[in-house]
């Protein structure tokens, strides 16, 4: 196990309001768990997440997996006041359909955390702990203006 990695003081509660009035709570993403180097998010298969046939849209993985990551980065920054994370890369693997009516669980661990670039693995998995996608996120430590 890694040392933990996060500089920043938080919780559930503090994660979770950060989402408020963002394309997070639109989603319906909750944090739901963390530890040391990782943390974890759900998100449902409902109608703001699925495509017309109604299963969920690779989009939704997209952002659920941005959302991790970014936030993941944050709080690993020494300064917040003086640091913003951008994302400059993601991709995704989509590898199951998941119907509406379930949710899924994300979870987040570094690759890598440098002084300017945080890459981050995110895997998705639906409620029978089937791999549903696998996301890498590179994101840039970037000064405040």
């Amino acid at each position: 196990m890694q040392d933990r990695i996060w500089k920043i003081p938080f919780n559930l509660e503090v994660l979770n309001q950060t989402g408020q009035n963002t394309m997070v709570e639109a989603c319906g993403i909750v944090f739901t768990d963390f530890g040391d180097d990782w943390l974890k998010a759900t998100m449902p298969v409902n109608e703001k997440t699925v495509q017309p046939v109604r299963i969920l849209h690779g989009g939704a993985n997209v952002v659920l997996a941005e959302t991790m990551g970014s936030v993941a980065s944050i709080l690993c920054l020494e300064d917040m006041n003086k640091s913003n994370v951008v994302g400059v890369e993601i991709n995704a693997n989509h590898l199951r359909s998941v119907p509406e009516g379930q949710s899924v669980t994300g979870t987040v661990r570094p690759v890598r955390i440098g002084r300017k670039l945080h890459v981050w693995q995110i895997e998705i998995h639906d409620e029978q702990e089937r791999l549903v996608c696998t996301s890498r996120l590179t994101a840039m430590v970037v000064e405040r203006k």
